[in-house]
């Protein structure tokens, strides 16, 4: 009888190590998961960085814009954010002049969306649009890319449709 308990001992052993190995990545995988759920959405960002200038009747207005030019990252936009800073925006690249239509999902903080023209003249506007909402803000015409700016900018600054937007995307850089 003692021989059958020491012989089976080794197998207890590993079922043991075992068990314990499972419990460890168990942990670890919890402890990955727990991270990027507390990082959260909000810590994601577009690739890059940018500027850009809007020539309006009062002047020139420049921004510094997140550059969303993938799937992914106009997918998610400006959700999560709990701010904006002031002269700060997101700028959509479509590629090429497409109907678009945008929605305020999961976004906490109400913005002005500019819609632009692949000549980059600002084709509409929608101002202070509602934070957290699902109702769809159609471009109404074939634009090349959305400028998201803190709600109040456009009306702020003077800008207007049929402004110039001056970027490397629309070939129009200085």
């Amino acid at each position: 009888m003692l021989a059958a308990r020491l012989a089976s001992a080794p197998t207890l052993a590993l079922r043991l190590a075992a068990g314990l190995i499972v419990i460890v990545a168990a942990v670890l995988a919890a402890a990955v998961l727990a991270a990027a759920v507390l990082a959260g959405p909000a810590a994601a960002q577009a690739s890059g960085q940018g500027t850009l200038e809007i020539v309006s009747s009062s002047g020139v207005h420049a921004f510094t814009v997140e550059l969303a030019t993938n799937d992914e990252e106009r997918s998610r936009g400006l959700m999560f954010r709990k701010e904006l800073p002031q002269g700060h925006g997101m700028l959509f690249d479509f590629e090429r002049d497409q109907p678009v239509a945008f929605w305020m999902h999961n976004t906490y903080i109400s913005l002005d969306m500019i819609f632009i023209r692949g000549d980059g003249r600002i084709l509409h506007i929608a101002e202070s649009t509602e934070p957290l909402s699902d109702r769809l803000i159609p471009s109404g015409a074939p634009v090349r890319a959305v400028l998201e700016v803190i709600a109040g900018t456009a009306r702020q600054l003077g800008i207007k449709p049929g402004d110039r937007v001056i970027s490397p995307i629309f070939g129009n850089s200085r």
